[in-house]
């Protein structure tokens, strides 16, 4: 499991025109599911995004995660982030999950996330989204828990 995440003032996702999630100060979380992914993986990428410090203490280091500010964690799918880059001029899929699998394993994300933590928000599946941020830094880090 790949996500991107990204300290945000703000973000929100539309779908057709309508706002489907939104949040304030917190993480935009991009994630991508690969093939092989599972609860393990679903567990540990929530432990991450949970406990990465990203945000700033009194001294203004990254000393404090999500779970200690109570910000907001918005997840967003995003297959692409699976892409094998590696040569050519077009990106190949073969590391990502299935549609069905990628769908299953984000919604067990979700479920685990909003078990977990206060506010979260999410995109949709397999639509076309429009993902609005402000992001705060920039900060932006590449998160990866490898398929079993």
């Amino acid at each position: 499991m790949i996500a991107l995440i990204q300290r945000v003032a703000s973000a929100h996702v539309e779908v057709d025109g309508e706002t489907v999630g939104r949040i304030g100060p917190g993480l935009l979380a991009l994630v991508a599911v690969e093939r092989g992914d599972g609860e393990a993986q679903a567990r540990r990428m929530l432990e991450r995004l949970l406990g990465y410090r990203v945000f700033a203490d009194a001294e203004g280091r990254m000393n404090r995660s999500l779970r200690d500010t109570g910000g907001g964690l918005l997840l967003v799918s995003q297959f692409t982030l699976a892409a094998d880059t590696a040569s050519g001029m077009r990106p190949g899929f073969s590391g990502a999950a299935a549609p069905e699998d990628g769908e299953h394993w984000f919604a067990r994300l979700v479920e685990l996330a909003r078990a977990a933590h206060a506010e979260v928000e999410t995109g949709r599946f397999r639509t076309h989204m429009k993902v609005h941020l402000v992001n705060d830094g920039p900060v932006t880090f590449h998160l990866r828990v490898a398929p079993a």
